[in-house]
């Protein structure tokens, strides 16, 4: 059966990402009416030829932090609806269904300006189905000009001027590729961290160093029941944690090396 496109648009942005864009692609390629990548201007693996095989639209453009790129790749979008997906982010066959049914015009029209999903990650050969990160629901599919990318970089989100409707069926996540992957990943986000809040963040202490990151163990591993997800829920419970202490600890670093400046 030939499905016919849907009037949205499949926005994304990307770096160096030729191992993991086309599974993305894939997942949306023949039911959408188009698609926009805006890549790095540094970007050398082939990501653009990929995307260009897809029939995508390509875009080179400066970094302007996630905010910034996302909000660029969204104003070049043509349809009524807009679809935000990063490279390692794949549409599962049950969401694609429901988006189709909710814009088709057979679907009798919707009254939301946007809809939010669950998105499920895969984590060291296992779905994580508990603890802090499912369902992790995220807005990525709004109606063009009734939305915009806040938030703070470099967890972007999506501002919408009305109602939000829900989906059920979840977005696939492949953003962690190994544990030392996910290590690299927390000392950037660690490091944006600083860069965006740092000195206007009174002195931290032993709450955020200590009793900060154990909540977040306690809350993922035990409250949220990450422990049903095998080892790789305490191993999510205890980078969550880590990733906790990691931020607060360079604040920390920071704001010590600033007192001693003005000794």
């Amino acid at each position: 059966m030939t499905i016919q496109p849907l009037p949205l648009t499949v926005c994304l942005i990307a770096s160096n990402e030729a191992g993991r864009i086309r599974r993305a692609l894939d997942s949306v390629a023949g039911w959408t009416s188009e698609i926009v990548v805006v890549l790095n201007e540094d970007v050398s693996d082939g990501t653009d030829r990929i995307a260009e095989s897809y029939g995508a639209k390509v875009y080179r453009e400066p970094w302007k932090g996630f905010k910034g790129q996302k909000n660029s790749m969204t104003e070049k979008a043509t349809q009524p609806w807009v679809l935000g997906l990063d490279a390692d982010e794949e549409v599962s066959p049950e969401l694609r269904d429901e988006i189709i049914a909710v814009l088709s015009p057979s679907g009798g029209g919707t009254h939301h300006v946007a809809y939010s999903f669950p998105r499920c990650t895969f984590y060291c050969g296992r779905w994580i189905r508990h603890g802090d990160w499912y369902p992790d629901r995220k807005v990525l599919l709004w109606k063009r000009g009734e939305g915009h990318w806040g938030g703070v970089d470099p967890h972007a989100a999506i501002v919408v001027k009305g109602t939000v409707g829900r989906l059920r069926s979840d977005l696939h996540h492949y953003s962690m590729e190994s544990i030392e992957h996910h290590v690299r990943k927390a000392v950037t986000y660690g490091n944006t961290f600083v860069q965006q809040k740092g000195l206007r963040m009174r002195r931290v202490g032993i709450f955020e160093l200590g009793a900060r990151p154990a909540w977040r163990f306690i809350r993922s591993y035990f409250v949220r029941l990450g422990f049903l997800d095998g080892w790789q829920g305490y191993l999510v419970a205890y980078m969550v944690a880590f990733e906790t202490f990691l931020r607060y600890a360079k604040v920390r670093e920071l704001q010590q090396n600033e007192s001693q400046k003005q000794e």
